[in-house]
């Protein structure tokens, strides 16, 4: 962003300067033919008053030897007179043009000038003698153009080498300005990546650079310090929690065990499904504790059965259903694979339903099915339930959320958005969208696995 506009100065200021030097080498060189051309007019006059070119002859021949510029008198009829030597000298067509022009009175004009050095051509100045108003000949001086061209090229050679030098150093300068500026925010970037890899202990200790910056690094450190202590504080209850739980639901389950003893055998179902759940409330606890400790949740991507998960949870679920007097059906076509936690893929179809149970109307029915698709598994359920409007429904997902038309029903508007959060954490993700009629239909998108 600097060396840019750096280099549209150096290259407009030097295009001026340029162009300034082409013209003012010319002017000059062309200043000076013009005084030469008038002393020589002045002794032309002479000589040929005189009639002898003698010593006239003999300047013309000193000066071209010494500058190699030619210099001829022509008399009245325009044939050259002096030198002696260039008497046979025929002149091309434009010089003669301008002695034509001379010899009626008239001055020629100067060459015009031009910009690059090659254009610059050998063009010859015919000045006219005018002798007590009478016009009795005329000098064409002929100079090389070398000299000028060469001046011109070696001025434009030191401005490129000097506006080179200058991009050079303004190169310098920006990069080292460069790297003062986002160095720090190079470490800012670099310890950001440290906390997203789970490294919350990563701090910024060298502050160099610019104030403003110096500033985001100082609030930078205390924001990753407040994350770091919110975190700690997180799992510290996910910690507690999970073991205060867990202690309890031994003793739940123990006391099951014992109520078990004197139960007929009527009973076993019932006890071998609250065995089940309290089985499942362990996973869930281990599951919170795995999390707790930041443990690689790919690894428990192990197969699981969907179609035998949702059996069991249908199952779990038909007696909540049954008492607000919905029907909970299964639709199967056979075992659904799938590369998931099975405690996650349990927890948010339990969400789910949870969600379909509790808005659906009496009397009606909630579709449970498993399915493989091109990209993966599907654990969909259909309620019959209000809907939700199309401008609602993308805020489903959202904590906390819940629509104004079911305020009126408990609930803490955590469901779906855990049951998102979850799947994330092996790949998957929720979908809910309108169904055929009315209700929703909430689709768990889960990775696909081979059958075992």
């Amino acid at each position: 962003m600097l060396l840019v506009p750096l280099a549209a100065v150096l290259l407009l200021l030097g295009g001026a300067y340029g162009w300034a030097v082409s013209r003012s080498v010319q002017q000059a060189f062309y200043t000076q033919q013009v005084g030469d051309l008038g002393t020589f007019v002045t002794s032309a006059r002479q000589a040929l008053r005189s009639s002898s070119a003698d010593v006239l002859d003999g300047e013309l021949r000193r000066y071209r030897e010494l500058y190699g510029t030619t210099v001829v008198v022509v008399d009245r009829s325009g044939r050259p007179w002096a030198p002696l030597a260039d008497a046979a000298l025929v002149l091309d067509e434009p010089t003669a043009g301008k002695v034509q022009l001379a010899l009626s009175g008239r001055r020629s004009d100067l060459p015009e000038l031009v910009v690059l050095p090659w254009q610059l051509a050998e063009q010859s100045l015919v000045e006219p003698i005018v002798d007590d108003g009478d016009v009795i000949g005329a000098v064409v001086m002929s100079a090389r153009v070398d000299a000028p061209r060469a001046e011109i090229v070696r001025q434009w050679l030191v401005l490129a080498i000097v506006c080179a030098l200058a991009i050079v150093a303004g190169l310098f300068v920006v990069l080292r300005l460069a790297t003062w500026v986002l160095k720090p925010v190079h470490r800012v970037d670099l310890a950001m990546e440290a906390i997203e890899r789970g490294d919350m202990d990563a701090r910024i200790s060298d502050e160099t650079g610019p104030p403003e910056l110096r500033r985001m690094i100082l609030l930078f450190n205390r924001m990753a310090g407040e994350i770091e202590r919110v975190v700690s504080r997180q799992q510290e209850f996910a910690l507690n929690a999970s073991h205060e739980l867990r202690n309890p639901l031994s003793a739940l389950l123990l006391r099951l065990e014992s109520l078990a003893t004197g139960l007929d055998q009527s009973w076993d179902g019932e006890v071998e499904a609250t065995r089940e759940e309290g089985r499942r409330m362990t996973r869930i606890l281990d599951t919170l504790l795995g999390f707790a400790r930041g443990s690689d949740r790919a690894a428990l991507q192990d197969p699981i059965d969907l179609a035998a998960l949702a059996e069991r949870r249908v199952a779990a679920w038909r007696d909540a259903a049954a008492a607000k007097g919905v029907a909970l059906e299964l639709r199967l076509d056979g075992p659904v694979p799938a590369a998931a936690d099975e405690t996650i893929a349990e927890s948010a179809l339990d969400a789910v339903i949870d969600n379909a149970v509790k808005f659906s109307p009496s009397g009606s029915t909630i579709d449970v099915s498993a399915e493989r698709t091109a990209d993966g598994c599907v654990l969909a359920v259909r309620d019959r339930g209000p809907g939700i409007p199309d401008d609602e429904r993308e805020h489903m997902t959202d904590r906390f959320w819940r629509s104004a038309r079911t305020d009126a029903t408990p609930g803490s508007g955590l469901g779906l958005a855990i049951a998102t959060d979850l799947l994330a954490t092996v790949g998957g993700r929720l979908q809910v969208e309108a169904a055929d009629g009315s209700g929703l239909r909430v689709l768990l998108h889960l990775p696909g696995a081979e059958a075992r």
